[in-house]
């Protein structure tokens, strides 16, 4: 997960810090809708963790084959995942179908829906943040110069 901490996930968000935060807000999410007997908060956690777990920065320029990373970066991620851990089928769906609706399948468990809906609102606030403005030069050069 190291390659998460120095690669922007929205402004000056890293990916690892927001994985955390979808976390978090999944956890709590769960806590308050009283999801407690039905939700396994181990898988919760560590789907929450690893749904942008694609190991690249698709900020960075390569030709076009991150073009579609909003489309692709759910089954990057599991494979990923799936790779370095042991995963349960709960952690891989809500890892691949995290990007619903924008992906035509829906998560099959409930763990994946607060995976989706925290991802949803981690993003947009950190998208919409004004924090975004002062991001840090990270020394890579720009691919549009």
């Amino acid at each position: 997960m190291q390659i998460e901490r120095s690669c922007y996930q929205h402004g000056v968000v890293t990916t690892f810090a927001h994985s955390v935060r979808v976390a978090c807000l999944a956890v709590w999410m769960a806590d308050r809708l009283h999801l407690w007997y039905r939700v396994d908060l181990h898988s919760l956690i560590r789907a929450a963790l690893l749904h942008d777990y694609f190991l690249y920065d698709w900020h960075d320029w390569d030709n076009g084959e991150h073009r579609l990373h909003g489309f692709t970066h759910g089954n990057t991620a599991v494979r990923n995942a799936v790779r370095d851990f042991r995963l349960n089928h709960v952690e891989r769906d809500s890892i691949a179908n995290h990007m619903f609706p924008l992906t035509p399948r829906p998560p099959r468990y409930i763990e994946g829906y607060l995976v989706t809906m925290a991802d949803k609102i981690s993003a947009t606030r950190e998208t919409f943040s004004m924090e975004r403005f002062n991001k840090p030069k990270s020394g890579k050069p720009d691919c549009r110069e």
